[in-house]
């Protein structure tokens, strides 16, 4: 009877280890291999979200910006670069809404950008299937206290 009992906890241990494993085979298969290829993606400082992007053949971004800060905020610019640095602001477009120049964004709003992405200083226009890897800044001036706030984002997507 002991040795049945033995017997039973061996292959009760071996058979859980062996089940753990299986898992943890089956999680990266579907992470590593499995997952869909050059899926677009944007990830953006806390309060904001991104979705729905579409990177065109003439290097067009085109991009919904969610804000769920705790105030209404006025979006000054946006842009698209592969570098983030102090010429980046030369690639910003500032949007043409008169009278003030601003997008006007209320708490769990949002607004979808069309602006152009820069390579090195260029313009990224290139093949269907090509991925684009940068950064998203966005400008913008809280509603209530004026003050002027800039957020910078990772984008990957893939021209299509």
């Amino acid at each position: 009877m002991v040795r049945l009992q033995s017997a039973l906890e061996y292959l009760t241990t071996y058979g859980w280890a062996l089940l753990i494993i299986l898992a943890a085979a089956s999680a990266l298969y579907y992470l590593i291999i499995a997952a869909p290829a050059g899926e677009s993606s944007c990830l953006l400082e806390s309060g904001f979200s991104c979705t729905n992007i579409a990177l065109a053949t003439n290097g067009i971004l085109t991009v919904t910006i969610q804000q769920a800060t705790q105030t209404p905020i006025n979006i000054t610019a946006f842009g698209c670069n592969d570098n983030v640095t102090t010429t980046y602001l030369n690639y910003m477009q500032h949007p043409y809404n008169p009278p003030s120049n601003q997008i006007p964004v209320l708490i769990g709003g949002n607004y979808t950008f069309s602006v152009p992405c820069y390579s090195k200083g260029v313009l990224f226009a290139k093949s269907a299937g090509t991925t684009y890897t940068g950064y998203i800044v966005l400008n913008y001036t809280n509603q209530f206290t004026g003050f002027p706030h800039t957020i910078y984002g990772t984008i990957t997507a893939k021209i299509s």
